[in-house]
């Protein structure tokens, strides 16, 4: 009667080496991985490849999932640009009625008292943005280096809140305050001094009561990002507080300031409501040429020079952005 063959031990199944192996004598060669480990081995691999597939799978998905954004998107931005880009280099002939390519709307939107109001609103865009980032940095700075988080957090508050606080209401809010008869005014006899809301000057202090709070929201951020061993590290080396900012701080947040600028210049350039119902025509915006024209206050054949107005502010607003994108994408980097 023959004796039967000996179990394996449960490790040696495992893939684990039999004692003749785990001594290491020698002439001991390494043993094969077992059937075991290698079925191990390819399981442990088919999710990450069934990972793969799903993720790969999930791309057209995610496509059809952004169609409705892109069909609203396309349908509330695109038909509007398509129209007014058709409008400002057509017009139509009178005497038979065809439409017939011309460039004479975009030329006269570039002449006279259309070029003066484009001009205008971009020195006043540029000028406050300039004002609002000094300041708003300023402010920034303070809230961030102040140990008060009750301060911090008012702050950000009110500048959520300021920052989308325009048209009308803001219009009347400074007309009551430090119009010709607002209470401040009378309270402090500006009139005598020189001032005049309805201005140039007075409608520059009107855009920064909501471009200082935005650009405030816009630096927090960036300055909370400035990391203490910066700081510590240019102190350990001798250097000033001056010499800080001038080699470490400005340079990290140079993105983020110009990209701030340009954030505030498109929002001053943009703004409308709040200039026609604190100045109307005294002061000369493209915006209220645009509304003008767009309300019949233009001379006969010259409808469509407020579409070509239209267009000239589209391409100022597309250099903005395309200088804005990447000096985000930049300083988001600081942020991480």
């Amino acid at each position: 009667m023959s004796t039967p063959a000996p179990t394996p031990h449960a490790e040696d199944t495992a893939g684990g080496m039999p004692d003749t192996a785990a001594g290491g004598g020698p002439g001991t060669s390494a043993p094969a991985p077992a059937p075991a480990a290698r079925a191990l081995a390819s399981t442990a691999s088919a999710p990450a490849s069934g990972r793969g597939d799903r993720r790969r799978r999930r791309g057209p998905r995610t496509w059809l999932a952004a169609l409705p954004l892109l069909a609203f998107t396309g349908v509330c931005f695109g038909l509007p640009l398509g129209a007014m880009a058709f409008g400002a280099v057509t017009r139509t002939d009178p005497a038979d009625g065809a439409t017939r390519p011309t460039a004479e709307h975009l030329a006269r939107s570039l002449q006279g008292p259309y070029l003066t109001s484009l001009l205008g609103s971009v020195q006043l865009s540029a000028l406050t943005a300039l004002i609002a980032t000094v300041l708003g940095v300023l402010i920034a700075q303070a809230v961030v280096t102040s140990r008060s988080t009750a301060l911090r957090n008012a702050t950000l508050t009110a500048s959520g809140v300021l920052a989308n606080f325009g048209g009308v209401p803001l219009a009347f809010a400074f007309i009551a305050t430090v119009g010709i008869s607002g209470v401040v005014t009378q309270l402090a006899d500006l009139t005598a001094l020189g001032w005049n809301l309805y201005s140039f000057t007075g409608l520059a202090v009107v855009y920064l009561y909501f471009l200082i709070p935005l650009m405030v929201l816009v630096t927090v951020p960036a300055l909370d990002g400035l990391r203490p061993q910066w700081r510590e590290a240019a102190r350990t080396h001798g250097a000033t507080a001056w010499q800080y900012w001038r080699l470490v701080g400005l340079p990290v947040l140079a993105p983020t300031l110009l990209g701030g600028f340009v954030l505030l210049f498109g929002t001053a350039f943009a703004a409308h409501a709040t200039a026609a119902a604190l100045v109307g025509g005294s002061v000369p915006l493209v915006t209220l040429k645009i509304a003008d024209a767009l309300s019949g206050n233009v001379l006969t054949g010259q409808e469509n020079v407020a579409l070509a107005l239209g267009l000239d502010m589209i391409l100022i607003a597309g250099l903005v952005m395309a200088v804005h994108l990447p000096l985000q994408r930049r300083s988001a980097r600081w942020l991480r």
